[in-house]
This record gives structure tokens, C-alpha cells and sequence, in this order.
């Protein structure tokens, strides 16, 4: 009996000393994002606005907001925005990465150079990416344009061209985060047993057939999962939009999270810019649920 008291004592102490030890992080946890978060989504329900302090908190009409976002062409136009550039960089993203990664698959230590190498635009920060894009985006100081220009191809500002905006910042959102998807695939192709490959060369298989029918079924859960962080990644697409184009062309480039900074900061309506704000925090909630989701299956499948 004094041996099962003692234990469930042990057991209580020890709960406690977990909880205690883990309080810091919760209350920190707690301070920096569920209190902002709780407080953007309660915004959203008020006309919130520097210009009219009088009537700021107001709960009369808890979805106006929303029912106006609805009919806000501007808005759809972001969204619609967010889709492409999101699309357009992560489709990228993966491809080049992809890429890279079956190139670069070795021991020898050339390669590990290279892959090192290709590592500094991940960790660059955003500001800089965006920094080192607009000078090369710049036609004036550009020596990509000026190399252009020297074989005779002389080719006019990317970002002022409604029809190359977007994709200018695809590219150099391309640019930043294709090392990701490298080192996840690279991963994966270390992990992967050789006898499955070894015997296909000797059944004869090419290059193309060892790809197709042996790699890529092997990689192709990592392909979604990056895909996926990318994807949720995509829509913090803020620096590269604000210091290349400012949402322009007109709004070729102003995606969601772009109009929503235009609407408190220009405008000062920051109960319709939290309604935008929250509805993307949605957003991202559900695609970070399928990311887990995914991942529990692809683990508890082996």
C-alpha cells in the first residue's frame, strides 16, 4: 500500500514539475499570438476605423464586414491574385527544386559545394530577396538588361508590364524557396534502398524508367508535403509585393494580405482590413490541417 501512495506521489510531482516547467512557454505562447489573434478576430466584428473614433466598437452588425468583402470586386481580385501567384510559385518551386535535387544527388565533395551554394537565397531575408530583385528588375541599373541589351534583346521593365508583373514576383519568390524543396528531396533520395534501382539497371530500364517507375513513387510524398508548406508559406508574400511592385501595375500584383495592409494603413479601416486578415488566417488554418493530416497518414502507413 505504501508502495502505490509513494508512486502516485512520484507520478503527481512529477505532472507538476512538467507543468510548471511548460508554463513559460505556455504564457508566451498565449501573449504572443492567441491574445493578437483573439483580438484581430473581434476587430473584424466592429467598423473599426481612425476616421470615425465615435462609433469604433460597435457589435450592431457582427458580419457586416464579411457581407461586404463578399461584394468587394477589389477583394475577389486579391484573392483571385493570391491563387495565381501562390499556384505559379509553388508549381515552380517544386519543379526546380525537383530538379536540382536529382542533379546534384551525390557524394562527391563538388557537389556538396554546390548544394551549398545553392542554399543562400533561403537564407536571405525577405527584405534583401526583394532588395536584390528590384535591382535586377531595374532597367536602368540592371545587368540583366544591360547583358539583354548587349546581344541585342533590349527588354522593357518587367514589373511596370501588366503582363509580366506577376510573374516577375513568381520568379523571385522562386528564387528564395526552391532550396527547400531541394533539401527535402535530396533527403528522401539519401533514404532511398538501391536494390530496387540496381535491379531495374540490370532488367534494363533507362534513366527515364528509373525515374518514372522507382523515384519518383518514392519521393512523391515528400513532393505534396512541400508543396503544401509551400503553399501556406506563399501567402506571406508581403515583402516581395510591397518593395517590387506596391500592388502594381494598377493591382495586377496586390494579393490578399497586400489589400488588407492597404485597407488599415492607407484607408485606417482596420475593421474591414481584420475581416480580410481573419479570413486568411482561416485559410491558412485549413490548409495547415491538411498539411498534419497528410503527414499522420504517410507516417502511419508505414
Amino acid at each position: 500500500m505504501s508502495i502505490a501512495v509513494a508512486k502516485d506521489s512520484w507520478e503527481a510531482q512529477r505532472r507538476r514539475a512538467f507543468l510548471l516547467g511548460l508554463a513559460p512557454s505556455v504564457i508566451v505562447l498565449v501573449a504572443i499570438t492567441l491574445i493578437p489573434a483573439l483580438a484581430l478576430v473581434i476587430t473584424s466584428f466592429t467598423p473599426l476605423s481612425l476616421t470615425d473614433p465615435v462609433g469604433t466598437f460597435r457589435f450592431d452588425d457582427l458580419l457586416g464586414n464579411y457581407r461586404e468583402l463578399m461584394a468587394d470586386p477589389r477583394f475577389l481580385g486579391s484573392v483571385a491574385t493570391q491563387l495565381k501567384l501562390s499556384t505559379a510559385s509553388v508549381l515552380f518551386q517544386v519543379l526546380v527544386g525537383l530538379g536540382l535535387a536529382l542533379l546534384l544527388n551525390g557524394s562527391s565533395r563538388i557537389l556538396a559545394a554546390v548544394r551549398s551554394v545553392f542554399l543562400i537565397p533561403m537564407i536571405q531575408p525577405p527584405i534583401v530577396v526583394a532588395l536584390i530583385w528590384k535591382i535586377l528588375y531595374s532597367p536602368d541599373v540592371s545587368p540583366m538588361h544591360r547583358a539583354l541589351e548587349a546581344v541585342g534583346l533590349p527588354v522593357r521593365s518587367l514589373l511596370a508590364n501588366p503582363d509580366t508583373a506577376l510573374w516577375a514576383v513568381a520568379v523571385a519568390d522562386t528564387w528564395q524557396w526552391f532550396p527547400f524543396t531541394m533539401l527535402m528531396v535530396l533527403a528522401a533520395l539519401n533514404s532511398m534502398p538501391a536494390d530496387p534501382i540496381e535491379a531495374a539497371s540490370l532488367d534494363g530500364a533507362n534513366r527515364w524508367q528509373l525515374f518514372r517507375y522507382i523515384i519518383l513513387p518514392y519521393i512523391r510524398p515528400i513532393l505534396v508535403v512541400c508543396a503544401l508548406f509551400r503553399l501556406i508559406d506563399s501567402f506571406k508574400a508581403f515583402p516581395l509585393i510591397y518593395v517590387l511592385t506596391n500592388g502594381g501595375p494598377g493591382t495586377v500584383t496586390e494579393v490578399t494580405n497586400y489589400y488588407s495592409f492597404v485597407q488599415a494603413f492607407n484607408f485606417s479601416y482596420w475593421g474591414y482590413a481584420s475581416a480580410i486578415a481573419t479570413l486568411m488566417l482561416a485559410g491558412v488554418f485549413a490548409l495547415s490541417w491538411l498539411v498534419g493530416r497528410l503527414d499522420w497518414t504517410r507516417h502511419g502507413r508505414h
